[in-house]
């Protein structure tokens, strides 16, 4: 599920082996509105300075010029950990913050090696911010490049799109060309024209040996574009496209890919809606190809059993295979135990990840509760229509359904409270605006009301991940007839004050 992605993300970002050169001030949540003398001494008096930790604090733009200044005497200077460093900063305080730092370091001669700037939701303006830095010398020997969860839209990708290529070009002139091997920019909402534009930088550097780029909101045209670019970076080892959604033309065009492709050891396809076809195709490259595949990931994908059966099979002889996951697909419990039986002839059944929830939920309601696996929760708008389309299929009496709403809901919510970007009051807004609880200057048309919209919310309202704060919104706006339903459960679980 797309919660297996975020697991793998942190291990790619907790990767950083540097300790020597290296002045930390991480996670220590402080606020930094203006130049801090201690703190600029120290890394101006740091002999040998090779990597900065800011990430965990808030800068402000007189805050990054004092640390910008400290670092242009540091030409021996590589690693930029500079994720989560804006945090209840103005938009239009980021550029400037990041020209800074990226003057700085373009004065001082440095030589990078890794640039962090994940979880700083700075949108298509930050990546304005950096798209010098990026062009510069300074990236000529840039390694990895890890955007994480920023929010750069499709604008935002075309920039650094842009950027990457100038740096490509300007560093192969000089005779180094750039070897960029890890790229990362989960939660992006790049979507088809983003990616698109990052595939054709991707395609000329044929660095790369990992790519992230879940929950982007790309379909079949990007999947096709990235796939392309894939076939040119013959060193790929780490594929995550987790939670975008290929169908058959994006999935088949990914398989062509892999075919070309002889090192990859990770392949994240959960939640991708390969279907049927696409994951035969997938079988097919496997089959062929591939010798030292580690992990498979075809969750949540619409696969029939029979498909299912031939990913299975296709991973006979794959010796250094850890883990094969078809968890939520079209299954059924015969299917399931048909799969185990495959595995297990292969003497790899502990290798087959979890099957949950075998039985399969008919027609219209499985299409809407597979909706759940497509959902982009960055925005928090497009996650309160899914609350509201998902719930309406609750059904009290029918034990399946009810599960499958539930556990779908979940999904979805416990993902988008997890992340440090959703704007959990806008969750709130809109779903009391589309609920006709609450007027909107947009003139949004209300749902119709049914039960399971006001059953699921009392549902949700009780669970971990849900905001206390949020409850007491929640009962301000409500209806009298809809308070009448869950005005209980909110006086129950509300904070005491």
């Amino acid at each position: 599920m797309a919660t297996d992605v975020v697991a793998q993300l942190a291990d790619s970002l907790a990767k950083t082996q540097v300790t020597e050169g290296e002045l930390s001030y991480k996670g220590q949540g402080r606020k930094f509105d203006n130049a801090k003398a201690e703190m600029v001494k120290e890394i101006q008096e740091f002999k040998g300075l090779q990597a900065l930790r800011l990430e965990g604090n808030t800068y402000g733009v007189e805050a990054a010029q004092a640390i910008a200044k400290a670092l242009e005497t540091k030409s021996e200077f590589k690693y930029c950990y500079w994720s989560d460093m804006f945090t209840g900063r103005l938009r239009s305080e980021i550029p400037p913050a990041l020209n800074s730092l990226g003057a700085a370091l373009m004065t001082a001669g440095a030589r990078l090696t890794v640039l962090d700037l994940s979880d700083n939701a700075f949108g298509p303006d930050g990546v304005k911010g950096i798209e010098k830095l990026l062009k510069s010398t300074a990236c000529h020997t840039l390694q990895e490049l890890r955007l994480n969860n920023c929010g750069m839209g499709i604008g935002g990708g075309k920039i650094l799109a842009a950027a990457l290529t100038e740096c490509y070009k300007q560093s192969s002139a000089q005779g180094t060309p750039l070897e960029l091997k890890v790229f990362i920019a989960g939660r992006n909402r790049l979507e088809n024209d983003g990616a698109t534009a990052l595939a054709q930088a991707f395609q000329l550097m044929g660095s790369l040996e990992e790519v992230h780029v879940p929950q982007n909101g790309i379909n079949h045209p990007g999947v096709t574009a990235l796939a392309t670019a894939m076939q040119h970076n013959p060193q790929l080892r780490v594929l995550n496209l987790n939670d975008n959604t290929f169908t058959k033309k994006g999935a088949i065009a990914m398989a062509q890919a892999l075919k070309h492709l002889r090192s990859v050891q990770v392949i994240n396809f959960g939640d991708c809606l390969v279907r049927s076809e696409g994951a035969i195709a997938i079988a097919e490259a496997v089959t062929e190809g591939l010798p030292i595949l580690k992990e498979l990931n075809l969750s949540f994908g619409e696969i029939t059993g029979e498909a299912a059966l031939l990913v299975a099979q296709s991973v006979e002889g794959k010796a250094t295979l850890e883990k094969l996951d078809l968890n939520g697909n079209c299954l059924g419990e015969e299917g399931c135990d048909a799969l185990r039986e495959v595995m297990d002839g292969l003497n790899m059944g502990d290798l087959l990840g979890a099957l949950s929830r075998p039985k399969q939920v008919d027609g219209d309601v499985f299409n809407l509760l597979f909706f759940s696996f497509q959902v982009d929760v960055a925005d928090a708008g497009k996650t309160a229509e899914a609350f509201l389309k998902i719930s309406s299929v609750y059904n009290e009496e029918d034990e399946e359904v009810k599960s499958a709403v539930l556990d779908s809901i979940d999904a979805i919510l416990r993902k988008a409270f997890a992340s440090p970007s959703f704007q959990g009051y806008d969750f709130v807004s809109s779903l009391l605006v589309m609920l006709g609880l609450l007027k909107s200057e947009d003139k949004v048309k209300p749902v119709r009301v049914v039960p399971g919209h006001l059953q699921v919310l009392e549902y949700v309202v009780r669970q971990d991940y849900f905001p206390q704060d949020h409850i007491a919104v929640l009962e301000a706006f409500m209806s009298h007839s809809a308070r009448n339903i869950l005005k209980s459960t909110l006086e129950q679980v509300r904070p005491e004050n």
